[in-house]
């Protein structure tokens, strides 16, 4: 059973430090790979949107299933009454597209010569004929789908969230949790993967029931919420359907730093440079990614890529995250409104319903998606924007970027809204505050840095976005005049 609330300290609020010293750690320094860890591969920090969620929280590797409390999380006479919290999918299997795209490659190793397959300089065999024998265990059926792993991921934050917020996850409030979850296998299986977390928090050492019988029931599924760019016109047409809306990332491709990593490529593993394209090199560094997440070995294919070309092939994914899902288009932000007023719905209804001394009716909202769900809504929100924008051109002005995907959106990743009704406040006003977390950290608010806000304030500051952001009209695509003669 959980504890009861412990007794609690008042902290005085007070400014955090720059958004980026406080969410872009020493994570850039392969230090962070802990002795706890010995698998990691010194590329880890640079994977992007299939970073594992230990390598953005180390702390987790000794404990991951003890909550870390932030130290400016409130406490004392503020009490949180309500939690909203969007949540991504856990580790997952590489998409069909991938794993064809890998077999491609190790089809090209396969069919070296005879006299490629040599030794190295160190008299060792050499890496392209390692990675021909290495076995090629992905096959199609697992099309991105959640790996044991990810269940894990899952299964432990809800471990870490019910005991950092025990009064929240009560058990008198499970039947009152509300979960909502994208279509996609994979994040419906990690609604239900957290469930089963909770009630191990709840009753330990007892199996769980399956996830129909549970008393909250399983995660209703809500595309137009969680898979809300599936659902606007105009991100579809003038972005995803777009040839020439991705330009930066095909241009980034051909330019000078992704060519040096092909060559380099091509002479380690003894291929021709033609038979290869960036989509294989990155494919290449993804399978290390997908190996040590998901297998936790660290295998050959994080040998072909040192530091250097890590951060360049990082850059080539966030490219393609920040023009398709980020400050690119003003419709990749725009078009996740919707999900951004569902939040602040419940939110103003849990008020009301303090204001009125009664039960918060949802003190738990649960909502399962993907990285494309959470960049769009960070973006709206104006975080992680850099000064000038990231293009194909810019690499090694850019090396200090905020926008960071792997930092942002690593697996199972979270961004969550916490209400706090606050005793003794000297007006109506200052009753109600908000704390916003990512990723288990206190996220300072993009306009002021403060890391809590007065309700009302936070609601003012995204008044357009709260009162004038309608999706229909956001959406629908520019309607054009024509004529056509009639016969």
């Amino acid at each position: 059973m959980l504890r009861g609330p412990r007794r609690l300290l008042w902290a005085s609020v007070r400014p955090a430090a720059a958004l980026a010293a406080a969410l872009l750690p020493s994570l850039v320094r392969c230090s962070i790979l802990e002795p706890r860890d010995p698998v990691a591969s010194v590329l880890s920090p640079y994977f992007g949107t299939k970073t594992r969620y230990e390598d953005v929280n180390p702390g987790l590797l000794s404990g991951p299933e003890a909550p870390w409390r932030d130290p400016e999380l409130l406490e004392g006479a503020c009490t949180p009454v309500q939690l909203v919290a969007l949540i991504r999918h856990g580790t997952r299997y590489p998409t069909a597209k991938q794993i064809r795209k890998l077999r491609q490659l190790h089809g090209l190793l396969q069919a070296r010569g005879p006299g490629d397959d040599g030794v190295g300089s160190a008299g060792s065999r050499d890496l392209g004929a390692a990675l021909a024998d290495w076995p090629l265990w992905y096959a199609d059926w697992m099309d991105g789908q959640l790996v044991e792993k990810g269940r894990q991921d899952m299964r432990q934050l809800a471990l870490r969230l019910a005991s950092l917020f025990p009064s929240l996850f009560s058990p008198e409030n499970y039947g009152r949790l509300q979960l909502i979850t994208s279509s996609k296998h994979r994040c419906v299986d990690s609604g239900a993967a957290f469930l089963q977390g909770l009630w191990q928090h709840y009753h330990p050492g007892l199996p769980p029931p399956d996830v129909e019988d549970m008393e909250c029931g399983p995660p209703k599924i809500n595309d137009k919420l969680m898979r809300f760019f599936d659902h606007c016109e105009k991100f579809l047409a003038e972005v995803e359907r777009n040839a020439t809306a991705l330009y930066h990332v095909e241009a980034f491709k051909t330019g000078p730093e992704m060519q040096n990593i092909l060559q380099k490529v091509a002479t380690t593993l003894k291929v021709p440079v033609n038979d290869l394209n960036a989509d294989l090199i990155q494919v290449a560094f993804f399978t290390c990614s997908f190996d040590l997440a998901i297998k936790g070995i660290k295998s050959p294919w994080c040998d072909v890529f040192d530091i250097d070309d890590a951060k360049v092939l990082e850059y080539l994914n966030d490219l393609k995250q920040y023009w398709k899902r980020g400050y690119g288009y003003t419709i990749n932000s725009r078009s996740s409104c919707t999900l951004f007023q569902d939040i602040f719905q419940h939110l103003d209804k849990a008020v009301e319903q303090k204001q009125r001394s009664q039960a918060v009716s949802s003190p738990v909202i649960l909502q399962f998606g993907h990285a494309e769900t959470l960049l769009p809504l960070l973006s709206l929100m104006g975080y992680f924007k850099d000064k000038e924008p990231l293009t194909a051109y810019n690499y090694k002005e850019q090396m200090h970027r905020k926008f960071r995907s792997g930092l942002i959106v690593p697996y199972a990743s979270n961004l969550i809204f916490v209400l706090y009704h606050c005793k003794n406040a000297k007006t109506p006003e200052e009753e109600f505050r908000v704390q916003l977390l990512l990723n288990e950290k206190v996220l300072p608010l993009a306009h002021s840095q403060e890391t809590v806000s007065l309700y009302e304030d936070l609601k003012n500051h995204y008044k357009d976005i709260l009162q004038s952001c309608q999706t229909s009209e956001e959406c629908e695509l520019a309607k054009v005049n024509s004529t056509s003669d009639e016969l």
